[in-house]
């Protein structure tokens, strides 16, 4: 039960940190949507803001110049204004009238409104401002220097005078409100249909990597085929994808073909074996036999084990030398001759060649360095020339050179006059257990396992093996290694 539950919370926790591309750009759409329309909300209200305040100016200037109209000289005294009051402009507001005053250059208040209030100063000062009375909002203006309409002869210059007009802006606040929530119920009609619309984009164009996913579920082991709806083929940001998805199956079906190939091989190159120590021995057991004929069907027993035990032995080799390829281990390696290890493969199979009648030539231009374990590059040298030798005719050579130039790339070549590789058989020679000629059987001695073991080994340290054969004339197997060492997962200097 406590294993069960800490299943459970480890699978909260996963659900939990499951990451949605739908939910990121749905949130991404809501979020720029959201942000515009504040934006709008904002932008609409201050300009209607501006517009409405640069009318009540518009307004309250044209106010204030007809008070200027109403300051007149008196009849008695010329020098002397007075205001007439019989004609004061009418507020917009009638339940919040207007607040104004009028007075000279030397500060003599000529007029200003009942509702004056006293704590308002008649000082000089800005000539906009916003101030609040008993309450009540006002936005205010002042003209000042405004001339004296009205003409009086023998007065030398028109007086000028100052004015200060204030209005209530309850009004225009309340305006503003009304436009900021038409604005805003706008705003959210259209993010609404924004994101509904942006929804069913999202939904629509993500459906292609759904039906990826869908036809990707159905591919197995009996079915590598990946099927593309047309729908996926006409996304242009699914190609990379769908191309990496289809390069990847089919690695993965040549790999799993081959292993499935190899394991059937196996068991079939150690079912034989098996079943001849296995017959041997029955048939020993079956009746009392001489000593001599036991002696004779154990050293038979022995070979056949000691076969088996070779070919298993080839057979780890292998796997050791694609583990080595794929950087999975790792080995102390030393710097070696290539040359030297080549000349140590040509006497190991000197005698064998001899008795054939062939002849096994080595030419070199050098010592040729490289960071391996000898071991490795001997049995590569050692199958190749077996390969040559044995599908060589007698009395013919076999030709090894090793060319290095200065320290750079070793190329070492395997020269043969045999009757050469068909040219159907040629792509699959280093394929494990494939043998293309009839006469490679168990009479030879091969399991199809020496050029697959080659490669891999030439491969785990990052070099190439190629085959040009010419059938009638001989093949020449070619080795590459990088110059100076080994790639960079099977270097101890790390």
């Amino acid at each position: 039960m406590a294993r069960v539950e800490m299943a459970r919370v480890e699978m909260a926790k996963i659900e939990r940190t499951k990451s949605s591309i739908k939910r990121r750009l749905v949130w991404s759409v809501v979020a720029s949507q959201a942000l515009l329309a504040a934006g709008l909300l904002c932008a609409g209200v201050f300009y209607t803001y501006r517009r409405l305040l640069s009318t009540l100016d518009a307004n309250m200037q044209a106010h204030a110049m007809s008070l200027a109209a109403l300051v007149r000289y008196s009849e008695d005294t010329p020098a002397k204004l007075y205001f007439d009051s019989t004609l004061t402009p009418q507020s917009v507001d009638p339940q919040h009238p207007d607040l104004y005053a009028v007075w000279r250059e030397n500060n003599e208040l000529l007029t200003r409104s009942p509702n004056w209030p006293k704590q308002l100063q008649l000082t000089n000062g800005a000539n906009h401002w916003n101030f609040e009375s008993s309450g009540i909002p006002y936005h205010g203006i002042r003209l000042s220097r405004v001339p004296v309409l009205d003409r009086e002869e023998g007065v030398p210059r028109p007086e000028t005078l100052n004015i200060l007009y204030a209005s209530p802006t309850l009004h225009l606040r309340s305006q503003i409100k009304n436009t900021a929530i038409f604005i805003a119920i706008s705003s959210l009609v259209l993010l609404s249909v924004t994101v509904l619309l942006a929804l069913w984009g999202i939904r629509k164009g993500l459906l292609p990597l759904q039906n990826l996913a869908d036809e990707a579920a159905l591919v197995s082991a009996n079915n590598w085929q990946l099927h593309l709806p047309p729908q996926v083929e006409e996304v242009e940001e699914l190609h990379p994808l769908t191309e990496s998805m289809t390069r990847m199956l089919s690695r993965l079906e040549r790999s799993f073909e081959q292993q499935r190939e190899f394991l059937g091989n196996a068991a079939h190159e150690l079912k034989t074996p098996v079943a001849v120590l296995k017959s041997t021995l029955q048939s020993l057991l079956h009746r009392p036999r001489s000593s001599e004929e036991y002696r004779a069907g154990l050293e038979q027993s022995l070979q056949d084990l000691e076969r088996l035990e070779r070919l298993l032995e080839w057979m780890l080799r292998l796997a050791r030398a694609e583990q080595w390829a794929h950087g999975a281990l790792r080995r102390d390696l030393e710097v070696v001759d290539v040359t030297v290890t080549c000349e140590a493969a040509v006497e190991r199979i000197r005698a064998w060649a001899e008795s054939r009648r062939t002849q096994v030539h080595l030419l070199t231009n050098g010592t040729a360095l490289f960071r391996a374990d000898p071991e490795d590059l001997q049995l590569v040298w050692t199958n190749l020339l077996e390969n040559a030798v044995r599908y060589s005719p007698e009395g013919s050579s076999v030709e090894v050179a090793v060319h290095s130039n200065n320290g750079g790339p070793a190329r070492i070549t395997f020269q043969d006059h045999g009757s050469g590789i068909p040219a159907s058989d040629l792509p699959h020679i280093f394929e494990r257990f494939y043998r293309g000629d009839p006469s490679r059987d168990r009479a030879t001695g091969g399991f199809g396992l020496g050029l697959a073991i080659a490669k891999g080994l030439i491969a785990a340290y990052g070099g190439t093996i190629t085959a040009d054969s010419t059938p009638g004339k001989g093949t020449r197997m070619t080795v590459e290694l990088p110059a100076g060492g080994t790639p960079l997962e099977l270097s101890t200097n790390h």
